[in-house]
């Protein structure tokens, strides 16, 4: 069974979908405040998260979110502007969802974001992972990653679009038991590059890195 973590302060609306995810076969953890969700990330598999929360726009609280675990995040709001939504994915989401919607069209793209959880693949214009096989291909070829470069490049692949600093990578790719210098995300960097010439990982200077989505 999945669970879902849903982040909703609407009393009636959040009480709905808690109850209608579980009538489809979903664990749903619901919490209305940002202060609590640091706690039960770690839990969920997919996040569903309201953009208004009582402390303000939850997008300035989903980078060091992500930064715990990468996870699948469905963005509900009732901004329409294609800026709103484009904040929505460069701050890590994956999906957005204007209010009103119909739960149905939820729950399908939950599905659909569960589906490539599921079969392991992670799909981004000419670059293909297969992380249970940890193959990468590029350009249509299979290419030869050391469990560092291939680690990396999936974190980095997950988060597409958004800037991940030198400091989250060190953290998610090396983890908090080893202190490697940052330099070695840059080499790490260099040698993607070198081995999927073309591929758009951009330096974002003072900051760290980020892969462009296709």
């Amino acid at each position: 069974m999945n669970t879902l973590l849903l982040i909703e302060d609407d009393a009636l609306l959040g009480a709905g979908l808690r109850d209608f995810l579980a009538d489809e076969g979903y664990r749903c953890l619901w919490l209305r405040q940002a202060d609590a969700v640091a706690a039960q990330w770690h839990c969920a598999d997919l996040v569903i998260l309201d953009r208004a929360l009582p402390d303000g726009d939850s997008l300035r609280h989903l980078p060091g979110w992500l930064a715990l675990k990468a996870l699948p995040v469905i963005v509900l709001t009732a901004r329409v502007e294609v800026s709103d939504r484009v904040a929505g994915l460069e701050a890590g989401a994956r999906d957005y969802l204007s209010k009103p919607f119909a739960h149905a069209e939820l729950l399908a793209r939950i599905r659909a974001q569960l589906r490539q959880l599921g079969d392991g693949s992670l799909r981004l214009g000419a670059l293909c992972l297969f992380p249970a096989r940890r193959q990468a291909d590029w350009q249509g070829r299979e290419v030869a990653l050391t469990h560092t470069e291939f680690e990396l490049l999936a974190l980095l692949a997950r988060m597409a679009g958004r800037v991940m600093s030198r400091e989250e990578l060190l953290n998610q790719v090396w983890g908090y038991d080893s202190f490697p210098s940052t330099r070695t995300v840059d080499t790490h960097i260099l040698q993607l590059r070198q081995k999927l010439p073309g591929i758009a990982i951009e330096t974002v200077r003072g900051v760290g890195y980020r892969l462009e989505r296709p």
